[in-house]
């Protein structure tokens, strides 16, 4: 009787390539339309183009987007990851101290800032916005400004026991805001001339703490402004 051949194993099938799911899909239109947004603008910048460098197909923004507007208007709060609404609420808890409330604004405001490029392509679409406006500014405006302006402005109230925001209250609140905004203004000056101040995320915690401190200071000298004012007012005949 003859011996049976030695079975030999089946090839192995080549393993294909992981498909993209949808969430990554999602994620490379919305980065790949926020680079191309914040170098070319609304106007200039097509769908086609967008699909095309993110590698997928044109429907895909009307599936997860709807459309070009509102895969633009993703792009002005998605990559950040920030949400007004958390530092309106930071504003508006009893019982913590305004140094403690402002360490957290500022920890808000300036977070974003460990995420690199990310956050200089957001800066540059945010400065095209405002010279070549669309719609997206007022929706900006209402969502991501009025609120926290609004809730800083308030907490300062109470803080200095003002039973309505006047002028200076809020200058006071520009200035505190001011803080955090110039670094994102200022983020390719500071790489020159100092990079270590923003290379790593520990850097940026560290901005966070001086820039309460900064804010505290404004506000002690806008207290002792106000003391001085009200002392004279009552030497007045």
């Amino acid at each position: 009787m003859n011996a049976r051949p030695p079975l030999t194993p089946a090839p192995t099938p080549p393993r294909r390539a992981p498909r993209a799911d949808g969430a990554e899909a999602r994620h490379r239109l919305l980065h790949t339309a926020l680079r191309l947004f914040a170098q070319n603008g609304f106007a200039k910048t097509s769908i086609r183009e967008i699909a095309r460098e993110a590698g997928v197909n044109v429907s895909a923004i009307s599936y997860y987007f709807g459309d070009k507007e509102g895969l633009y208007g993703a792009t002005f709060n998605e990559p950040m990851g920030s949400d007004s609404n958390d530092l309106v609420a930071a504003c508006n808890v009893p019982g913590q101290s305004l140094e403690a409330t402002l360490r957290i604004c500022m920890a808000a405001m300036i977070d974003p800032l460990k995420q690199g490029e990310i956050v200089r392509q957001c800066i540059q679409l945010h400065m095209r916005e405002m010279l070549e406006p669309t719609s997206q500014w007022a929706k900006e405006l209402e969502r991501d400004i009025k609120g926290p302006h609004r809730a800083i402005v308030e907490l300062l109230c109470r803080h200095l026991q003002v039973a309505r925001a006047d002028d200076d209250i809020h200058r006071l609140t520009f200035a505190i805001t001011g803080l955090s905004m110039q670094l994102y203004v200022s983020q390719d000056f500071i790489e020159a001339l100092r990079p270590s101040l923003l290379r790593t995320p520990r850097a940026i915690d560290t901005w966070a703490d001086r820039l309460t401190g900064y804010a505290m200071a404004l506000v002690q000298a806008e207290t002792a402004r106000r003391r001085q004012v009200a002392a004279e007012q009552r030497k007045k005949p």
